[in-house]
């Protein structure tokens, strides 16, 4: 389980890191600080994500301890930690072995016609089926191998919950970041509605300008309950996902942080990235076990010989008999054909391990280029933004002194409010695209209940 630590230092920098990221609108560079400060301290502990170069963690993501609890409970996780016990006993099985010893008893009346005699004979036995020398070990390997795998199954459970809750938890900050964005901008709207009015009434603007500012506050109005529907929405899918983890009361702004532009630190995360791979894991795992299984089948081709002694009693007595019997199946073209499925299906495991390599491979790429450039494309949108911000600002100021056009000012103002929304879904995309990085790396939260990753990957060189 990932350790957690608390250091100032790294507070520091991450704050300081977040304060240079910040637009110039914001507030000035004293205020700016001491806000960040306060975003990076509101969370105590820092989980030691930022030993890897992606940053410091936030405060906008779900209490760890809450995160832990769902990871532990959600159904998914559920399954996958039966799927480990049922590989246990399953591993408890081949280490029993498939045979058992088998008591065979008899009685018979014999009648010698010549002398005229009958008696009694009575036969009691005890047999059993031995694996040959190789095959024990064999069945020891393929049930630890299960159990491997299985616990590589139940650690991508709870990697795929975790990402299931960190996609939702911005979905519902999308959503909360909208509905103040479009609140905001209806206050806005409302405001420059009682200004058209007031200009109307006093004859320095035509009714137009009126209509045309009621029909930009309808608008803004209709958004932002659209949005408070969708907020609504996804409340209630969380509500029902992830009942232990309660939502703010609004979305959280934290800047995204700055990811370094060295290759080097990009090819040691693309190299984390595969070894905490729960998917690779999982396929090396079953390539790993399948062809266990296939040997084992070859090894089946030559059969298990039995083993048998039996104590019989003729004549009434008379006679005691004591034997020692020994069976041996003569092998056909069944095993044979059950030792080439076996090899068959190693190879189609492998196959798939083949697959899962180069979708692990592609994903860590495009994991680490989507946080690179998320966070590119936020300065670049928060830059808009801000430039139309102020421009809206000098056009709104010319026209309460009655100079330039109302409809001018509607475009400029349209214009602005879909740069701040852009801005604020590039905000939020590029921190959950870090997060998704620090998740997939194992440094966000402790999602691995099973081997570490990289021992499947030591079995395979």
């Amino acid at each position: 389980m990932m350790l957690m630590k608390y250091r100032f230092g790294s507070v520091v920098r991450g704050a300081a890191a977040a304060v240079a990221a910040l637009p110039a609108h914001l507030p000035p560079p004293r205020s700016r600080l001491m806000l960040a400060l306060l975003a990076a301290l509101a969370g105590g502990a820092v989980w030691a994500g930022d030993e890897h170069g992606a940053g410091p963690l936030g405060a906008d993501l779900p209490p760890g301890a809450q995160v832990q609890v769902v990871l532990q409970e959600h159904p998914l996780v559920q399954a996958a930690g039966a799927g480990v016990r049922m590989e246990e006993a399953n591993r408890d099985r081949l280490l029993a072995g498939p045979y058992e010893f088998t008591v065979t008893a008899a009685t018979a009346r014999r009648h010698d016609r010549t002398e005229r005699t009958r008696t009694r004979e009575h036969e009691i036995g005890l047999e059993r089926t031995f694996r040959l020398p190789g095959k024990a070990a064999r069945d020891a390997e393929i049930g630890a191998a299960g159990v491997s795998e299985a616990r590589y199954a139940l650690g991508d459970a709870r990697h795929e919950t975790a990402r299931l809750l960190l996609a939702r938890w911005f979905d519902w900050q999308r959503a909360a970041t909208a509905v103040g964005d479009w609140q905001a901008q209806v206050d806005n709207l409302r405001l420059q509605r009682e200004v058209a009015e007031k200009k109307v009434k006093l004859g320095e603007a035509a009714r137009l300008d009126l209509l045309q500012a009621e029909a930009q506050l309808f608008q803004g109005e209709a958004e932002l309950a659209r949005m408070q529907n969708e907020q609504a929405r996804l409340t209630v899918e969380w509500q029902q996902n992830f009942p232990a983890i309660a939502l703010p009361q609004e979305a959280v702004v934290v800047p995204p942080s700055p990811l370094p532009a060295d290759s080097v630190q990009h090819e040691s995360w693309r190299t984390r990235l595969l070894e905490e791979n729960h998917e690779l894991a999982v396929a090396r795992g079953a390539a790993r076990k399948s062809r266990l299984q296939a040997g084992r089948l070859d090894a089946d081709r030559l059969p298990d010989p039995s083993l048998g002694l039996a104590v019989a009693r003729e004549r009434d007595g008379a006679e005691r008999v004591v034997g020692v019997q020994l069976s041996i199946p003569l092998p056909g073209a069944g095993r044979s054909a059950d030792a080439r499925a076996g090899q068959a299906a190693a190879e189609a495991a492998g196959a798939r391990e083949a697959q899962a390599l180069l979708r692990a491979e592609s994903g860590a790429r495009q994991t680490i280029q989507l946080a690179l450039s998320s966070y590119s494309q936020w300065q670049r949108l928060a830059d808009v933004a801000q430039r139309l911000d102020e421009n809206l600002r000098l056009q709104e100021k010319a026209w309460r002194l009655g100079e330039g056009q109302f409809a001018e000012l509607q475009q400029t103002r349209r214009q602005a409010i879909e740069a701040r929304l852009a801005a604020s879904r590039a905000r939020l995309d590029a921190n959950e695209a870090r997060y998704r990085l620090l998740l997939d790396m194992h440094a966000l939260w402790p999602v691995a209940d099973a081997p570490e990753a990289g021992a499947a990957v030591a079995h395979t060189h």
